[in-house]
C-alpha cells in the first residue's frame, strides 16, 4: 500500500497545480452538495459535509462557490441535480483491481465514459463484486508533516480508534475504520494538528506491484477515468517501489 498512498500523495500535490483545476473543483462542489442533501445543511451536525467543505477549502475554492453549493444541498436555494452514487467495477494493465466510483445525473452516460476509458487504456469491465472484495471501506486523514514525528500523531489519534499512522515523505496519513473518521479527524484536532483532509475510501486488502511499464499503463488509465466529469474517485490495488516511482516521475 505504501507505493500507493506515496502515488496519492504526488497526484495530492499535482492537483493543486493542475490544469484541469476546473475538473477538481467540480468535483468538490458536487461532494459538498451530495453530503448536505443526504445529511443536512449544518456541518456543525453533518461531519461529512464539514470534511467536503474543508477539503473543497484546501484545494482553493471560491467560498461562494461552497457556500452555494452547501445551500443547493441543503434545500435553502432551489437547483441541484439529482445526483446518484455509482460503484462500477473492472481490471486495468497487469491484473490491477480497479473500483471506480460515480456521482452522475446519468446512468447511460456515465457507464459509457467509464466503459469506454478502461477499453481504450488496456482496461476491461468486471461483474459486480467480482472485485469490490479486494477492498476495505476505510477512513484515511492526511496531515501535513510539518514539525511533526510519526509519535506525536499516533499518541493525538491512538485512543481515537486509528489502526496505523504511514509516513509518506512530506505528510502522514492515518488510516482507521470508516465509523471512526470522525473521531480520530476530531482527536487530531483537538491535539491542533491541521489535516489536509479526511475522507472515507477504499483500501486493497492484497496489492499488485507493478514495474515502470505497468505503472505508467495504470497512471493513464486512471487518468483517463478521471477525466470524466461523472468519476468522481477511482480506488486500484497497485504498489510501486520507491525506485518505479523515480522512474516514472523522470
Amino acid at each position: 500500500m505504501s507505493g500507493h498512498s506515496k502515488w496519492a500523495t504526488t497526484k495530492h500535490k499535482k492537483a493543486a497545480l493542475d490544469a484541469k483545476r476546473g475538473k477538481l473543483f467540480a468535483k468538490l462542489i458536487k461532494n459538498i452538495e451530495v453530503a448536505a442533501r443526504t445529511g443536512g445543511g449544518d456541518p456543525d451536525g453533518n461531519p461529512t459535509l464539514f470534511d467536503a467543505i474543508q477539503k473543497a477549502k484546501k484545494n482553493s475554492v471560491p467560498q461562494d462557490n461552497i457556500e452555494r453549493a452547501r445551500k443547493r444541498g441543503g434545500g435553502e436555494e432551489a437547483g441541484g441535480a439529482d445526483w446518484q452514487t455509482i460503484m462500477y467495477e473492472g481490471y486495468g494493465p497487469n491484473g490491477v483491481a480497479v473500483l471506480i466510483e460515480c456521482l452522475t445525473d446519468n446512468r447511460n452516460r456515465a457507464a459509457s465514459e467509464v466503459r469506454t476509458a478502461m477499453t481504450r487504456n488496456g482496461g476491461n469491465m468486471a461483474d459486480p463484486g467480482s472485485v469490490a472484495y479486494l477492498f476495505n471501506r476505510k477512513g484515511v486523514v492526511l496531515l501535513p508533516k510539518n514539525e511533526l514525528s510519526e509519535d506525536d500523531v499516533l499518541m493525538a489519534v491512538l485512543e481515537a480508534g486509528a489502526e496505523e499512522v504511514n509516513d509518506l515523505g512530506e505528510s502522514f496519513e492515518v488510516v482507521s475504520e470508516a465509523t471512526d473518521l470522525v473521531a480520530v479527524r476530531t482527536a487530531l484536532q483537538d491535539a491542533g494538528y491541521d489535516y489536509e483532509s479526511a475522507e472515507a475510501s477504499f483500501l486493497p486488502s492484497v496489492s499488485v506491484a507493478l514495474d515502470a511499464d505497468g505503472a505508467r499503463k495504470v497512471f493513464r488509465l486512471i487518468d483517463a477515468l478521471e477525466d470524466s466529469d461523472d468519476v468522481q474517485n477511482v480506488y486500484a490495488n497497485f504498489d510501486i517501489s520507491d525506485d518505479v516511482m523515480a522512474e516514472v516521475d523522470a
